[in-house]
């Protein structure tokens, strides 16, 4: 029997490492991913302030797995009825039980210009970019604009505007737009203040409520007529399915089943759990269907030669609480608090180290701590 994963992101990594547990030595399993490493997407953003945390957050994939096999290659599509994965290289890989977990592309709504003219934050090349591009805005002066106030869009502008003042870039803006009337709009209230309150802190110039409607290689046009020019533009502005699903989010129950017997989730998946509630995409997300999904592959295989399919686990989030970077701050939320300063720094660094250790990056995981605790020191 074969068990082929596709993506080595959060959930992929998550995913595979439980099953090299959970399954019979005797069932082949593989993980396929284009790259060969795993990427601590979350950190990302720390890779445009600080090159060399590059190094802390990219882990070669065959360093994180132990007995599943490592196989290069973009999925360029998907057929669960068929059991069947095709690659950019035209070669197919077939399988028993599969796991969609490619992730999400940055999705820019067609929004003409605006593909063309931002660069998004999803894979260390845009991070050095982003980077190339504000170092030049802070040598001639000017504004930087990222397009979303999701997590991505508010850790990236955090990180320019501390970039900025540690060269003393008094002549550059950073300005933050959001077309919804608050920043990180899918998460509680309290969250959502203590975020505004530490981006104003530090900074960053907020503008909620402000659409974009096109940008050219000068400007960002907003729907209400109003022009926005920039010498850097980002955009963290939502997200889409993987290509290999057309581009599409399916929508699953809390099974988590694309159909037969292929699963897909992370970002690459709209969930809704087992209460019927939206599960939000993000790294805690994914890592949590993760374990779900390698008990019902576990339960599957167990039963591959039964007369009745097995009763699959009903996936159910509960997050304990949400957490994001601004520049040399952070603001968590733990239950019903806020927490903000040193505290909220520490658990940042312990939260990403953590991750690090738990994949078997334990060198990384000691580096990233001493970057963000040192950035934070500074």
């Amino acid at each position: 029997m074969k068990v082929a994963v596709f993506g080595g992101g959060y959930a992929g990594v998550s995913l595979v490492r439980q099953l090299e547990d959970a399954l019979p030595s005797n069932v082949e399993l593989l993980l396929v991913d284009d790259s060969g490493h795993h990427l601590v997407q979350h950190e990302l953003h720390r890779a445009v302030r600080r090159p060399s945390v590059a190094d802390d957050i990219r882990v070669p994939l065959t360093e994180v797995v132990e007995r599943a096999r490592v196989r290069r290659g973009r999925v360029t599509d998907i057929d669960p009825e068929a059991n069947e994965a095709t690659l950019s290289d035209g070669s197919t890989v077939c399988y028993d039980i599969g796991a969609v977990c490619l992730g999400a592309e940055t999705e820019f709504y067609g929004l003409p210009g605006v593909e063309e003219h931002a660069t998004p934050l999803k894979r260390l090349p845009h991070a050095e970019r982003i980077r190339e591009d504000f170092m030049a805005t802070l040598t001639d002066g000017g504004r930087a604009v990222v397009g979303g106030a999701g997590l991505s869009g508010i850790q990236l502008a955090g990180e320019l505007a501390a970039l900025a003042r540690e060269t003393d870039g008094a002549d550059v803006t950073v300005t933050l737009l959001e077309q919804m009337d608050e920043v990180a709009p899918s998460f509680p209230s309290a969250f959502r203040r203590a975020v505004r309150d530490e981006l104003t802190a530090r900074d960053v110039e907020v503008r909620t409520g402000t659409a974009v409607a096109s940008a050219n290689e000068d400007a960002v046009e907003l729907v209400s007529g109003e022009s926005v020019p920039y010498d850097t533009l980002a955009w963290t502005g939502g997200i889409r399915g993987p290509d290999a699903l057309g581009g599409d989010r399916p929508q699953v129950d809390g099974r988590l089943r694309l159909g037969g017997s292929t699963f897909v989730l992370g970002d690459a998946a709209r969930v809704v759990d087992a209460d019927g509630e939206a599960v939000p995409a993000s790294a805690q997300s994914a890592i949590r269907e993760a374990r779900s999904v390698a008990e019902n592959v576990r339960r599957l295989v167990a039963d591959d030669d039964g007369v009745f399919a097995p009763r699959l686990d009903q996936f159910a989030f509960d997050s304990p609480g949400w957490l994001v970077s601004v520049g040399d701050g952070a603001v968590a939320q733990i239950g019903p608090s806020i927490v903000t300063g040193k505290a909220a720094i520490a658990l940042k660094a312990s939260v990403g180290a953590g991750y690090l250790s738990s994949v078997g990056a334990v060198r990384n995981a000691v580096d990233l701590v001493n970057d963000e605790l040192g950035l934070a020191a500074e």
